[in-house]
């Protein structure tokens, strides 16, 4: 069996080619560069990038191939949600070479492939439902139960900001680079290290739990309390210093990430479920993953995705989705356009 996959949903162009449960070949072409300029992604400057860019990828994958275009077998593309003028390019492309070759064409639900991504490199047998799963990135930050592989209820969401939104503002109030998220990391990494091993953190900004029993986020506060302390800090020595951007990009990433573990068991505790599950782009950040992993006294298996780079949108996590979405006979057989 062998599908093509398309992800266009943001920034990074990715098309990847498997047989079976084997990659062939992937390329992913970031857009990093392009969006430096304007420190934050603009959606129509983004959708020109991927379709200068899409055809090149396919490319490079179907040179690496040893059979024909005409051999494959499905086609699976993300429709939706994220960035409408992005999602419009992998689809054309994907409903054109649908058409073009009779090919069955899978669409695929951006967050659902994002929870998919934690069975890539593991066996099905691995992951137990009931479960509850945390999505979250730059785009969205959510909860959701699933009862079993196919059956996602939202039982949690921000009310504002998504939380990886709050890591890219931050980060660009404290004047570091782009893509903010990890350098936030690497930032709060560099002052754990230089903080003695039984110093704690001062807990300067605020954790918004909302109401008790409540599985919402608001990530707007911690925004607003962060710009407050750069700018009574550039009161008292007219600019951050490179540990007071450390210590700020510390504090604000405790403050965050204690939040999602908690709301995550909170979850576990109203639902019960066997499995705890991390997903989207944050899913990779070491922090979040060492809070849930100290939460080993409880009786449930912590679960995310094996690699980093499965938590990153790339043609790996629509594949994983539409693979099961086969076995499982999860989709309407079309062959055509489809919509975003």
């Amino acid at each position: 069996m062998k599908i093509l996959a398309f992800e266009t949903s943001c920034d990074d162009t990715s098309v990847a080619l498997f047989e079976d449960k084997n990659l062939l070949f992937m390329s992913t072409l970031s857009q990093i560069k392009v969006h430096e300029i304007t420190a934050w992604v603009v959606p129509e400057v983004a959708a020109r990038e991927h379709a200068n860019n899409i055809f090149i990828a396919l490319k490079e994958v179907l040179d690496t191939a040893w059979f024909s275009l005409k051999q494959i077998d499905y086609i699976a593309v993300t429709t939706n949600p994220w960035l409408i003028p992005s999602l419009l390019t992998g689809v054309s492309v994907a409903s054109t070479l649908s058409q073009i070759l009779s090919c069955p064409i899978i669409p695929i639900h951006h967050i659902e492939a994002h929870i998919f991504s934690n069975f890539l490199k593991r066996e099905e047998s691995e992951i137990s439902f009931p479960a509850v799963c945390l999505t979250v990135s730059g785009g969205h930050t959510d909860i959701y139960f699933l009862s079993d592989m196919w059956s996602l209820e939202k039982i949690g969401a921000t009310i504002d900001d998504a939380a990886g939104e709050a890591y890219d503002k931050v980060a660009k109030m404290l004047g570091l680079g782009y893509p903010w998220g990890p350098i936030i990391s690497e930032f709060a990494n560099n002052w754990k290290e230089k903080r003695k091993a039984w110093e704690k953190g001062k807990n300067i900004f605020p954790r918004v739990w909302l109401e008790k029993k409540e599985l919402n986020f608001s990530f707007s506060g911690i925004k607003s309390a962060v710009k407050r302390e750069i700018d009574m800090r550039k009161l008292q020595k007219w600019d951050l210093s490179i540990e007071d951007k450390e210590e700020i990009a510390f504090e604000f990433q405790e403050a965050v990430n204690e939040v999602l573990v908690w709301k995550l068991l909170l979850a576990w505790k109203i639902f019960w479920v066997k499995t705890l599950m991390l997903a989207g782009g944050v899913s990779a950040n070491d922090n979040l993953r060492e809070k849930l992993l100290l939460q080993t006294e409880n009786n449930f298996k912590i679960i995310h995705p094996i690699k980093k780079i499965y938590s990153m949108d790339n043609a790996w996590m629509v594949w994983i989705n539409a693979y099961y979405k086969i076995k499982y006979g999860k989709f309407e057989k079309y062959i055509g356009t489809l919509s975003v």
